[in-house]
C-alpha cells in the first residue's frame, strides 16, 4: 500500500517534473526564437535624440527656434534627483533594484487581468525605453516578449542612471514637449533645477496620457493623480511626510492656468531675418540636422537695427497705401453669434491674424453707434470706438470691384464680426489699419564682412511669409547703372569722358525701340559723372554700346548681380531681374574698395556637442594667438578676399554716387551726416522703385512693389520712396555703428573738373559747379571733342554742346534722328516712361 502511494506521488512529481521542464524548454525555445534579428542594444550607447536647435542673436539673446520634436537633452547628472524620484515612484518603484523586468509587477498584472480587471502592462522604464527606443508601441505578447528579452540585455549594458537618461529625454509629456527639460519649460517656464516637488510630481503624471491629465481642462483628475504620486514619493522615503502634506495641498498651478508666463512670450515673433536663416541652414544641413540636430546658431542680426528696418519699411508700405485712399475688404469674421458677452475674446483670439506688427492691435467691430463703429480690442478689457471721422480717408471696394465714396460713417468701411488692425489714438479712441497692397523689401548688411545687419522681407511676415529681400526676382532698373559706369571705368573711361545725352533708335525683333530720359528731354553732350547722378539714360546706353554689353555682362556676373546677363541693351537699364539681397551684396563691393564679400545671416553654428561646424569669418588673426597686446597696439587681419574691380575704379564710381545723395535723384531724401553714396531705380511704369546706397561701412537697400507688379502710379520713384526707408534706417544705423570718409587708394591724383563740361580747372577753382576727381597716376584728364563718346548712335543735329544741366538748358522740341529724320519731343512725358532712371 505504502509502495503504490509513494509510486503515485512519484509518478506525479515525476510528471511535475517533466511538466516544468518542458515549460522550460518552451519558454526557452520562444525566448531564442524571438531572440534572434532583435535591434542590437548597443546603439543606445551612442543616444543622440532630435533636440530644438536654436538661434541666438549676436548680443547673446534667445531670439527663435526650430523643432518637429520639441526637446532640450538633459544628462543624467544635471537632471535633479527630486525629477528622478518623482517618476521612479510613479512609473517603476523597484529601478534601482530589479534587472529590467518586475516578475511581481507582472504576476500582479496577471492577476488582475485573471480577475477581470483592466488589462495592464506592468511594464518597467527599462522595459519603456525598449519599447520607445528598439521596438513598436503595439500590444501584442511577441512585443512583449522582445521587451524583456531586449530590457534584460541593456541592463548589462548600460547603468542605471545611463537607462533613466534616456528614458527622461524621450518620453512624450504633452503640448509637443518631448523630455522633462522642455515640459518644464512647457508647463511651468522653469529649468529642472528650479521645479519644486509637487511640480515634479506633476510631470511624472503625464507618460501614460498627457491630454487625459491637462491641466486646465482636466485640472480635478490631474490634481488627484500628482497627489497619489507625492502619496508614493513619501512612501518610498523620497520626502518629508511635512514636505507631502505641503505639496499636496497647493494648486496645480502651471502656464496653462496662466499662473507663470508662456515662455514664448519671451521670444520675439518670428520673423523674416530668422526664417530665412531657416531656409538656407535646411538646404546647407538637411532639414532633419536643422530641425532636430540641436544647432547652436550664432546669427548675424542686430535686433535694434532689425526693428528700425521693419518700422522704417512698413511707414513707407503703409503712408503709400492711405495715400491711394482704398480700404481693402475684410477677409477674416467672427459669426455674430459668438459676439455675445465676453464670447468674442475667445474667438478673436483662436482666430489666425498677422499679430506681428509694432504698435497695431486685433479687434472685432461689435456692433456701431451712430458713424462710429463700437469694437472689441485684443488683450484691452474695456470696449472701444473707432470714430467716423476716422475712416473718411478709405474708399471701400465693392463687389463689382469697382470703388465706392468715401463716407465719414464706420459702417461704409466695416461690418459686425469683421477682424480688423486698429492703433490707439491720442483721444483714447481707435484708428482703423489694413496690411497694405503694396509689398516691399528691405536689408542692410556691413560691407566688409557681408553680415546681415538687418532684413525685412514684407510688410508682416505672418501676412505673408515669402521673403521679399531673398526670394523676389525684379528689375533694378537705374540702380543698375553703377555696374554699366564701373565697366567703362575700367575699360580706360575716366570720370569727366563726354558722352552724348541725345535721341537714339534701335531696331529690335518687336519693333522700333526708342529709349527715353524720364525727363523725356535731351541734354547733349555731358560727363560720365553726370550721366550717374541724374541717372540719364540715353547716355547709359551709348556707353553701354561703347563698351559692348558683353562686358557689362561679365562684370554684372562678377559681382553676383546675375548668374546669367542677358546682353541686350535694355539691360544696361536695368531690364532683367534679380534679388534685393543680390544687389545690396554688389554694392557692398563698391563700398569696400572692390573686393568680394559672401553675405550671411549667421557667424557661427555648433552641433549639440559645442562643436564649430560652421563659421562664416574666414579672415586670420596671427596677433589673437598673443597672451596680450601693447598699448594702442591693434591686431593684424589677414584677408585672402577675392578682387573684383580695381581700388581705384571703386573710389571713382563711389565718389560719383556721392554725387546722387548730394546733387543727383537722391538729393531730397537722403541727408546723413556721415558720407553716403548711392543710387536710385525706377522701373517702366514704376513698377518697381529702388533706393541701394553706403556708407563707409554700412550699406543698405530698399524697393517697392506690389507682388503682382504693375504700376505704383504718378510721381512714384526709387527716391521719393525708397530714398526716405534708407534714410531713416541709416540714421540710427550710423548713430550706433558710426561712418567716415571713403578711403582713396594709393596709385591716382585729384584734379578739379567742370562737372557740367567735363573741363579741367586750375587747383583754386571754386563753386557750384566743380568737383574734384580722382585719376590713375599717368592717367591724363581727356577733354574736349575728342573725348566724347556717341556710341555708334548720330546724335541731334541741333543739341547744345557743353550744357548746364538740366535746370540750365531749354528743352529741345525737334531733333534729328540717327536716320536722318526729324522727331518731335513731346512737351511731356507719360508715366510709361522711366522716372528716375529707369528701363525703357
Amino acid at each position: 500500500m505504502l509502495r503504490a502511494i509513494l509510486s503515485f506521488f512519484g509518478s506525479i512529481f515525476s510528471l511535475i517534473c517533466i511538466g516544468a521542464f518542458a515549460v522550460a524548454l518552451l519558454i526557452g525555445a520562444i525566448f531564442f526564437m524571438y531572440s534572434r534579428d532583435l535591434p542590437d542594444t548597443d546603439t543606445l550607447a551612442q543616444y543622440s535624440p532630435p533636440t530644438i536647435s536654436r538661434i541666438y542673436s549676436g548680443q547673446g539673446a534667445l531670439i527663435d527656434e526650430f523643432a518637429q520634436e520639441r526637446r532640450l537633452f538633459a544628462p543624467a547628472n544635471e537632471i535633479p534627483d527630486i525629477v528622478k524620484q518623482a517618476f521612479i515612484s510613479a512609473e517603476d518603484k523597484y529601478f534601482y533594484t530589479h534587472k529590467g523586468y518586475d516578475p511581481l509587477g507582472m504576476a500582479k498584472a496577471a492577476l488582475d487581468a485573471a480577475q477581470g480587471g483592466r488589462l495592464r502592462g506592468a511594464s518597467t522604464i527599462t522595459q519603456q525605453v525598449m519599447k520607445n527606443f528598439l521596438l513598436s508601441g503595439d500590444r501584442s505578447a511577441e512585443r512583449k516578449i522582445k521587451e524583456l528579452i531586449l530590457a534584460s540585455r541593456i541592463e548589462g549594458t548600460l547603468s542605471k542612471d545611463k537607462i533613466l537618461e534616456l528614458y527622461l529625454n524621450e518620453i512624450f509629456l504633452g503640448q509637443n514637449s518631448f523630455g522633462v527639460a522642455a515640459a518644464a519649460q512647457t508647463y511651468f517656464n522653469k529649468t529642472l533645477s528650479e521645479l519644486n516637488v509637487e511640480e515634479a510630481a506633476y510631470l511624472a503624471v503625464l507618460p501614460k496620457a498627457p491630454s487625459r491629465y491637462h491641466p486646465v481642462r482636466e485640472a480635478e483628475r490631474a490634481t488627484g493623480r500628482r497627489n497619489f504620486v507625492l502619496r508614493e514619493m513619501f512612501e518610498n522615503g523620497y520626502i518629508s511626510e511635512d514636505d507631502y502634506k505641503l505639496a499636496r495641498e497647493k494648486p496645480l498651478s502651471t502656464v496653462q492656468s496662466g499662473s507663470f508666463a508662456d515662455f514664448k512670450s519671451e521670444l520675439p515673433d518670428r520673423d523674416y531675418f530668422t526664417d530665412e536663416i531657416r531656409r538656407q541652414l535646411s538646404k546647407d544641413f538637411g532639414e532633419e540636422e536643422f530641425f532636430g540636430g540641436g544647432l547652436t546658431i550664432r546669427a548675424t542680426v542686430d535686433r535694434e537695427l532689425q526693428e528700425e528696418a521693419a518700422s522704417s519699411l512698413r511707414r513707407a508700405l503703409e503712408s503709400y497705401d492711405r495715400g491711394r485712399r482704398v480700404f481693402h475688404r475684410v477677409k477674416a469674421k467672427i459669426e455674430p453669434e459668438k459676439l455675445a458677452g465676453d464670447g468674442w475674446r475667445e474667438a478673436l483670439n483662436d482666430t489666425v491674424f498677422p499679430r506681428d506688427i509694432e504698435g497695431w492691435s486685433v479687434a472685432v467691430v461689435l456692433g456701431f453707434d451712430g458713424a462710429n463703429a463700437t469694437v472689441g480690442v485684443e488683450g484691452v478689457s474695456d470696449e472701444g470706438q473707432i470714430l467716423g471721422a476716422d475712416v473718411k480717408w478709405a474708399r471701400p471696394r465693392l463687389e463689382d470691384g469697382k470703388l465706392g465714396k468715401a463716407s465719414a460713417n464706420a459702417d461704409n468701411l466695416l461690418d459686425v464680426g469683421d477682424i480688423i488692425h486698429v492703433r490707439p489714438s491720442d483721444d483714447g479712441t481707435w484708428s482703423l489699419r489694413q496690411v497694405p497692397e503694396v509689398q516691399g523689401g528691405f536689408m542692410a548688411m556691413d560691407v566688409n564682412t557681408g553680415r546681415v545687419l538687418a532684413m525685412q522681407g514684407g510688410f508682416s511676415y505672418q501676412a505673408s511669409v515669402f521673403n521679399r529681400a531673398t526670394q523676389a526676382t525684379r528689375q533694378p532698373g537705374s540702380s543698375f547703372k553703377p555696374f554699366v559706369y564701373a565697366a567703362a571705368l575700367d575699360s580706360g573711361f575716366s570720370p569727366n569722358t563726354i558722352i552724348v545725352d541725345a535721341p537714339i533708335e534701335i531696331n529690335t525683333p518687336q519693333g522700333l525701340w526708342r529709349p527715353k530720359n524720364a525727363s523725356n528731354r535731351f541734354y547733349g553732350p555731358a560727363p560720365v559723372r553726370t550721366g550717374i547722378e541724374q541717372s540719364r539714360n540715353l547716355m547709359t546706353i551709348r556707353l553701354a554700346q561703347e563698351i559692348g554689353m558683353d562686358t557689362v555682362a561679365s562684370y554684372a556676373e562678377r559681382f553676383g548681380v546675375y548668374d546669367d546677363m542677358n546682353p541686350f541693351l535694355s539691360n544696361a537699364l536695368g531690364a532683367q531681374e534679380t534679388t534685393l539681397m543680390k544687389m545690396v551684396t554688389a554694392y557692398a563691393m563698391f563700398a569696400n574698395g572692390g573686393e568680394r564679400v559672401e553675405p550671411t545671416l549667421v557667424d557661427r553654428v555648433q552641433d549639440r556637442w559645442g562643436r564649430t561646424v560652421y563659421r562664416h569669418d574666414k579672415r586670420s588673426c596671427e596677433d589673437c594667438q598673443l597672451a596680450s597686446l601693447d598699448a594702442n597696439f591693434a591686431p593684424t587681419i589677414t584677408s585672402s578676399r577675392e578682387r573684383v574691380m580695381d581700388a581705384i575704379t571703386a573710389y571713382q564710381l563711389t565718389s560719383m554716387m556721392q554725387g546722387v545723395v548730394q546733387r543727383g535723384t537722391a538729393r531730397k531724401t537722403v541727408n546723413l551726416s556721415v558720407p553716403t553714396a548711392g543710387k536710385t531705380g525706377t522701373t517702366n511704369d514704376a513698377k518697381d522703385v529702388w533706393f541701394v546706397g553706403f556708407t563707409s561701412n554700412i550699406v543698405a537697400g530698399c524697393y517697392i512693389g506690389y507682388d503682382r507688379p504693375r504700376g505704383l502710379g504718378r510721381g512714384a520713384s526709387g527716391g521719393g520712396m525708397c530714398g526716405p526707408v534708407f534714410n531713416r534706417f541709416m540714421k540710427k544705423a550710423t548713430a550706433k555703428y558710426g561712418g567716415g570718409k571713403f578711403d582713396v587708394p594709393p596709385g591716382g591724383y585729384f584734379v578739379k573738373i567742370d562737372r557740367f563740361t567735363g573741363a579741367v580747372l586750375p587747383a583754386n577753382a571754386s563753386g557750384d559747379h566743380v568737383v574734384v576727381e580722382y585719376f590713375r597716376d599717368g592717367e591724363e584728364p581727356a577733354y574736349g571733342l575728342g573725348a566724347i563718346i556717341d556710341g555708334g548712335f548720330a546724335m541731334g543735329s541741333n543739341l547744345n554742346l557743353f550744357s548746364r544741366g538740366a535746370d540750365d538748358v531749354t528743352a529741345v522740341t525737334e531733333v534729328t534722328t540717327s536716320t536722318g529724320k526729324k522727331a518731335v519731343i513731346p512737351k511731356r512725358a507719360n508715366f510709361g516712361t522711366l522716372s528716375a532712371g529707369g528701363l525703357y
